[in-house]
């Protein structure tokens, strides 16, 4: 038998003893040995629930016990969790999280850590909930050069630009839905604002690239700025807008990410990804473009990524398996020297007609296409390939700009 400890019951935690309990022989049948929940780490009780049973609330009950050999970290947040995770590696046991988090702030030194003591940190939940991307990236792709990993990676505002675009809500009205149906969270800054998928995909890049990316030196923009009139536009092309988290080497120099709203077309792969599934798109020199698709959140299917990973875990006690995620950091390039086409909306205004407006967008962008007008007042069109630093200062220039989204077709 292997005794496992969870730090946590909340959502996942809860979900991690379900899963343990619900599939516990056939778990059995794939780690080797009977996996068994020791302790639960809470600083709640939890009255009438069987969990009372197991219940602690000192972790150094946890860290001390010797019989313990795999510690499943799902309290989130960095504190105390990363003081929590390194002792225990410190006291010989083998850590799984699901804490975005903690492994985009702490990854590589946790990954070291565990190597030195031939145990294991492992992290598949962190990244697209029930989703198995962070294995494949560290096993079944190795033989390739990984050139591009575009996810969809947040659920909150997936389903808002769903509701957006197929029942034509504003934003607000949107997120609102997004908060009766238990997706958005009372502060839903972390979701909106791209954090959520920054960390991702900072987490995503150190895998697929072998060095430190600090999701800090990731360009980070959300989707509060969307509109119900930039999603009319969009369908008024057959386009959808998604909220991108891309990382993009373009050569053995030259690595690029960033969080940010992007227009897409159907023959995109990412096109058909909407409400609260995430997708993640990696192309290979080799293999070229893979998909992997499915729920990037909720109780089960995290629990799902966690426990497969306690499995793992409990199948190499006592060797690690191989991380390839160095301390050094990779400097990410300049994201003003990285060329994109955009949608531009803007008002008419000035006393001017539309021509006059779109003349005036061409002496500024060049060989712009412009768009069928769908909203009254408004006039848009796409830029040709154009540098970020350049579309900034363009901006300045634009009379009544309204927003400006990037184009992937």
């Amino acid at each position: 038998m292997i005794n496992i400890a969870v730090l946590g019951y909340g959502t996942i935690g809860s979900g991690v003893v379900e899963v343990l309990n619900t599939n516990g022989d056939s778990i059995k049948k794939r780690a080797g040995d009977k996996i068994a929940v020791k302790y639960v780490l809470d600083i709640r009780e939890f009255p009438g629930d069987p969990v009372m049973d197991i219940l602690v609330h000192d972790v150094d009950i946890i860290l001390n016990d010797p019989e313990v050999k795999i510690v499943v970290e799902v309290m989130g947040g960095v504190e105390p969790a990363y003081t929590f995770v390194k002792k225990a590696l410190l006291m010989g046991k083998s850590v799984i999280t699901s804490n975005k988090e903690l492994v985009a702030k702490h990854g590589a030194t946790l990954i070291d850590m565990a190597k030195e003591r031939d145990l294991n940190f492992l992290f598949e939940a962190s990244v697209g909930g029930g989703i198995p991307i962070i294995r494949p990236l560290n096993q079944s792709l190795t033989a390739d050069e990984i050139v591009e990993i575009t996810g969809i990676l947040n659920g909150t505002t997936k389903y808002i630009l769903s509701k957006m675009s197929d029942s034509g809500m504003d934003f607000e009205a949107a997120l609102n839905d997004a908060r009766s149906m238990g997706y958005a969270e009372r502060d839903p800054s972390a979701d909106i604002d791209g954090h959520d998928s920054c960390r991702k995909i900072a987490i995503l890049s150190s895998l697929a690239f072998g060095m430190q990316v600090d999701f800090e030196d990731i360009y980070t923009e959300g989707i509060s700025k969307i509109s119900d009139k930039d999603i009319k536009y969009a369908k008024s092309i057959g386009a959808r807008i998604k909220l991108f988290a891309t990382s993009i080497k373009e050569n053995d120099e030259c690595v690029y990410a960033m969080v940010a709203p992007v227009m897409i077309k159907a023959n995109h792969p990412l096109y058909s990804v909407n409400d609260v599934f995430n997708g993640i798109f990696v192309r290979g020199n080799v293999i070229g473009d893979v998909m992997f698709y499915g729920s990037g959140a909720g109780k089960l299917p995290t629990a799902s990524a966690v426990v497969a990973d306690i499995v793992d875990a409990a199948k190499h006690l006592g060797k690690n398996i191989w991380t390839i995620w160095s301390s050094r950091k990779l400097e990410l390039a300049d994201i003003d020297l990285v060329e994109h086409r955009f949608f531009v909306r803007a008002s008419v205004s000035g006393g001017r007609d539309l021509k006059a407006h779109l003349d005036k967008a061409r002496e500024l962008f060049g060989d712009i296409e412009p768009l069928d007008c769908v909203v009254e007042g408004e006039y848009a069109f796409i830029t040709p390939l154009i540098k970020e630093k350049d579309m900034k200062e363009k901006k300045e220039r634009m009379e009544g700009l309204l927003n400006v989204i990037r184009v992937r077709f």
